[in-house]
């Protein structure tokens, strides 16, 4: 029996989300994905990756028996995500979670609600993703990481071990974060970074090695959906 599904977000990585659902869906049919919900009035109706744009978040409203997952990303806000959650007050019931069959995930690690692991993702041993989280293709979270909720890890980015990535943090494609380090919330970390230092909260690092650019300015959620 597969079970409703809706994706809050229309951009990239919700139509990422989308291709997973149809690849777990190939190996056990699972989901009935019933397409997209973005803020852009100028996308509803509108068909994107073979599905349509359903209307603005508050359309879930019209939903209320779909699981949910929030695919929203955007390093110049790293905390959208979260604002969305709270926009849609849902309980925790509600949201999906959403991981690729090609992804690595053994059974003393633990992925929470709402998150979303896509191709090749591997998780290694005893390492702990929390709610609304987002890890793109091909990254690797090795032994006793732990992943606060509402932080996107783009592609390619290996954490080694025993490394808190905080609420909300944001880490470039390729980013390559070492030992027993912690990556404090809402910061935001460049593409093909490397990590040797602990990064304080709501900060821009980037290089290698990676130093201090600026503070992150967290803008207000309105208008259009990011991506």
């Amino acid at each position: 029996m597969t079970i409703d599904l809706v994706i809050a977000g229309a951009g990239g990585i919700a139509r990422e989300t989308a291709a997973t659902v149809a690849a777990i869906n190939a190996a056990a049919p699972t989901w009935r994905l019933r397409g997209f919900l973005d803020d852009d009035p100028a996308l509803h109706g509108v068909i994107r990756a073979g599905l349509p744009v359903l209307g603005p978040l508050e359309a879930i409203a019209d939903l209320p028996d779909a699981a949910v997952v929030v695919c929203i990303a955007n390093a110049r806000n790293p905390g959208v995500r979260e604002q969305v959650v709270q926009r849609l007050g849902l309980p925790p019931a509600r949201y999906a979670t959403v991981v690729h069959p090609s992804a690595e995930v053994p059974a003393n690690c633990t992925v929470g609600p709402g998150s979303v692991l896509l191709a090749q993702v591997v998780l290694t041993a005893d390492v702990t993703v929390g709610a609304h989280v987002a890890i793109m293709p091909q990254t690797v979270l090795t032994h006793d990481d732990v992943v606060s909720e509402h932080a996107t890890i783009a592609s390619g980015v290996r954490i080694s071990g025993s490394v808190r990535i905080g609420r909300g943090a944001y880490l470039g494609a390729g980013a390559l974060i070492r030992e027993s380090l912690t990556v404090g919330a809402n910061s935001v970390i460049g593409m093909g970074s490397v990590v040797l230092r602990d990064v304080p909260p709501d900060q821009v690092w980037a290089g290698s090695p990676a130093r201090f650019l600026r503070s992150v300015r967290q803008p207000a959620l309105h208008g259009s959906t990011p991506r």
